[in-house]
């Protein structure tokens, strides 16, 4: 028996004497499993991935030539990079671009590139992509495109990282314009192209394969976009720019403004910041929520009813003053988006170029009915209906609609109000003969002056897209715009912007309704926002950076 316990403690101790005598320590290692790092490390470790998830009003269009709205521009910031990066003063700084210079005719504009800059395929970011970035703009004509279409006449690659573009005539904002030409990766947007296509030897210039992904070089990549559901951005290591400390390491945009998922979400930390369009009600409920405070913020947005301006009845000008006078702007702002302002014009008060005459919405039923007599439907009202259509994505815009009803009804207007989803009004807006009498829309600046709005919103150009549904197509207005954007000297552009106001007024294509209080719950315990705290960049779209923001998912 003692033979027997001895030779099982000596086949016990063989494995480590054969390891000790060969020095082969590390062949004594047992297998991966038992190696593993205790669950409780495992668990530790998953809690660190930092996720910020915004909803948004859908769809969102990822290529650059393509998108333009709220959840499109904010998608932009975080895949693409750009020449120049706005600043919260209203102004520009470097960013892929180091330095510039212009001619004194203001024609010609020399960027000189980084060369340190990576798309997110590993490849160097060239003057030759923000070439081709320019041209297929323009070219496309879609999106921002209309800020450069007739003006950028021919871009240069003078090397490999100095592009110059020839401008057709001064453009006064053009620098700032930029922060709206994200820089695409020329080989690999063409190595997508479908060969068949509307734009010659460039086949589809990638715009389908660019519905799900992304050719940039910005702190962020698409992971996974599903067009009627949600972008997932995950963070790119290799990014020459800055990171905060905490920022996140996965982003998800998701395509919901319904109350109830937006609240359910939130409620269970799902969901850090949420969506703009949330109802006063939904709002207040949300902020009863264990650390969620409402961020307020404005980028001068102005909502406006959008008259038809060739469509019966609301074609006549007295018409449409009548409408102006009959809707309580008041009651807007102070029961159905309070924080708001009543609009004085098409562009918001401390925007620069802002005519400061444009007279505050106001209703004035005596003005309304003496305005009415004058226009040629007064005397058969019941056969003009006016027709309203609100966004069904934005609750609190029926409640605008109706009491326009309301209203209009005091002066003997019929009208009909709609809910259309986004998607359907932006196809409606696209036809002179499909849109209807009103839309009742958002807009805010894209570049932080005067002339973006007033080109987005009344310029032919715009007439096809969503941010124009007046169809004013005047070419005395199309001139006075492009003569004020062409204007250098800045006093003397924004005199011309002036006189475009004051032409608006008088002609009263839209009702401006108010400067929207831009509100979004968030979750103020664990979300560290600059937005929130004054550090904000008056761009569309660039406060949600998602690089600036820091997220804490241990303070859940």
């Amino acid at each position: 028996m003692k033979k027997l316990v001895l030779i099982i403690v000596i086949l016990c101790l063989l494995p480590a004497f054969i390891v000790f005598a060969g020095g082969k320590k590390e062949e004594a290692v047992e297998p991966a499993a038992e190696a593993a790092p205790a669950k409780e490390t495992v668990e530790a470790a998953e809690e660190v991935v930092r996720e910020l998830r915004v909803t948004f009003a859908w769809p969102t269009y990822i290529d650059p030539a393509v998108g333009s709205d709220f959840s499109s521009s904010s998608s932009f910031v975080n895949l693409y990079d750009t020449l120049v990066y706005p600043t919260p003063e209203g102004g520009v700084k470097p960013n892929v671009a180091k330095r510039w210079e212009t001619s004194a005719d203001d024609l010609t504009w020399t960027f000189y590139l980084r060369d340190d800059v990576m798309f997110h395929d590993g490849t160097k970011l060239t003057a030759e992509d923000v070439a081709f970035t320019m041209d297929r703009l323009v070219t496309i004509g879609e999106g921002y495109g209309y800020m450069f279409s007739d003006t950028v006449t021919s871009t240069e690659v003078l090397d490999d990282y100095t592009v110059r573009f020839n401008l057709s005539q001064p453009y006064g904002p053009f620098l700032i314009t930029l922060v709206r030409l994200y820089i695409l990766n020329k080989d690999l947007v063409m190595a997508n192209a479908k060969a068949e296509g509307t734009y010659g030897d460039m086949g589809d210039y990638g715009k389908e394969w660019l519905l799900t992904n992304d050719a940039g070089s910005g702190p962020y990549m698409v992971k996974d976009m599903r067009l009627e559901e949600h972008l997932l951005m995950e963070k790119f290591d290799d990014y020459w720019g800055y990171f905060a400390p905490n920022a996140p390491d996965l982003v998800k945009f998701i395509g919901t403004t319904e109350a109830v998922t937006v609240r359910t979400m939130m409620s269970r930390k799902e969901l850090e910041i949420a969506d703009q369009w949330q109802s006063l009600e939904a709002q207040k409920s949300l902020a009863n929520l264990p650390g969620v405070k409402i961020a307020t913020m404005s980028y001068g947005t102005i909502f406006s009813f959008m008259m038809h301006t060739r469509k019966p009845p609301t074609d006549d000008v007295h018409f449409r003053k009548a409408l102006a006078y009959a809707l309580d702007y008041q009651t807007v702002i102070d029961k159905i988006f309070p924080g708001s302002l009543i609009a004085e014009g098409p562009v918001a008060p401390g925007y620069p170029g802002h005519w400061s005459g444009f007279p505050k919405s106001e209703r004035n039923l005596d003005k309304a009915m003496a305005e009415l007599k004058q226009s040629k439907y007064y005397n058969n009202l019941e056969d003009y209906p006016v027709v309203i259509h609100w966004i069904a994505e934005v609750p609190d815009e029926e409640k605008v609609a109706l009491l326009a009803l309301s209203n209009l009804s005091d002066i003997g207007v019929k009208a009909e109000v709609v809910k259309v989803p986004w998607l359907s009004v932006v196809e409606e807006m696209g036809s002179q003969d499909q849109s209807p009498n009103i839309v009742t829309v958002f807009v805010a600046p894209h570049y932080p002056e005067a002339g973006s709005m007033l080109s987005s919103r009344y310029h032919s150009n715009s007439a096809p897209t969503w941010e124009q549904n007046e169809w004013l197509l005047d070419p005395k207005i199309d001139a006075m715009i492009d003569d004020a954007i062409a204007t250098s000297d800045i006093d003397a552009r924004y005199e011309k912007y002036a006189d475009i106001q004051m032409l608006i007024n008088d002609i009263q294509p839209s009702l401006h309704l108010f400067e929207q209080a831009q509100k979004h719950p968030y979750q103020a315990a664990y979300v560290d926002w600059p937005a929130t705290t004054g550090d904000k960049i008056p761009v569309m779209g660039y406060d949600f950076a998602a690089n600036i923001i820091q997220v804490y998912p241990e303070k859940k």
